[in-house]
């Protein structure tokens, strides 16, 4: 079980969405914000760095996109939902962004782990977003 699950059972209050569903995004998130920053380094040592610009800094994006939305995300208690869903949809986009060009370069090793950590942010988000319709 993982700490983001570990610690929404432990909440006080009922929440407004699945607990599960939950932890599963804020752990795509915490994976995804890992692997583009070590994409980035990985992009940065290559030999073709040039060309390795957009992906770089999609990464970076990515990264932090994520990080602000598990810090929103692991404060469920009274947040606007509205802006929550704002940030979330924003990080499903940038997931798919990054994904997209990640997976251009698919033939280095890093780059395709960091579009599969992408892709599953990505479709964490959604389930997110669908739950809360």
């Amino acid at each position: 079980m993982s700490y983001a699950r570990q610690i929404l059972d432990t909440y006080p209050r009922a929440l407004d969405v699945d607990v599960g569903l939950l932890a599963g995004a804020i752990d795509a998130m915490t994976d995804c914000t890992q692997a583009c920053i070590a994409d980035t380094d990985a992009d940065l040592g290559e030999q073709n760095v040039t060309e390795m610009v957009t992906c770089i800094r999609l990464c970076l994006d990515c990264a932090d996109i994520c990080t602000a939305t598990v810090a929103i995300l692991s404060r469920p208690a009274e947040h606007d939902l509205n802006a929550t869903r704002l940030l979330v949809g924003a990080c499903a986009a940038i997931c798919q962004s990054c994904g997209d060009e990640c997976e251009r370069h698919a033939h280095m090793l890093h780059c395709r782990v960091c579009a599969e950590a992408c892709r599953r942010c990505d479709r964490a988000c959604r389930d997110l977003l669908d739950a809360w319709h």
